[in-house]
């Protein structure tokens, strides 16, 4: 027994405990989508940016019980799940960004009817470009 445990400690913990597994909902991720983007950045308190927390594609994933089948990734309704990049992130926004937003705001409502939508901030770091 005395062995068992010295070999245990030199091996290490299994590999279930390793966050380096890949979980079986990300073998049908989208090209391009990992599960450490960041969906969004949740703010505390306004204006402070250290009280934020980030929420990223695997967290997400999580908490939609995300799984795939048949080769698709859905939620735990069995919803395809759908990933959008939202647009808006400009310094100076162009002439027509109200049009630009409209039509996004379209094409996710028309997405929301058949999908579940997962919307990707513009940013990578999450955080609000004034």
């Amino acid at each position: 027994m005395r062995y068992l445990l010295i070999i245990l400690c030199l091996v290490g913990p299994p590999l279930a405990a390793d966050a380096s597994v890949a979980k079986p909902c990300c073998q049908c991720l989208p090209a391009g989508i990992k599960r450490s983007d960041v969906v969004s950045r949740l703010t505390f308190k306004p204006g402070v940016g250290k009280a934020a927390r980030v929420l990223t594609v695997g967290q997400k994933l999580d908490e939609l019980k995300a799984h795939c089948k048949r080769g698709k990734l859905v939620d735990a309704a069995g919803r395809e799940i759908y990933f959008i990049h939202l647009e808006g992130c400009w310094g100076n926004p162009p002439e027509n960004y109200q049009e630009v937003l409209e039509a996004q705001a379209s094409k996710i409502a028309q997405l929301k009817k058949r999908f579940t939508v997962i919307e990707l901030t513009c940013n990578p770091s999450g955080e609000m470009i004034p």
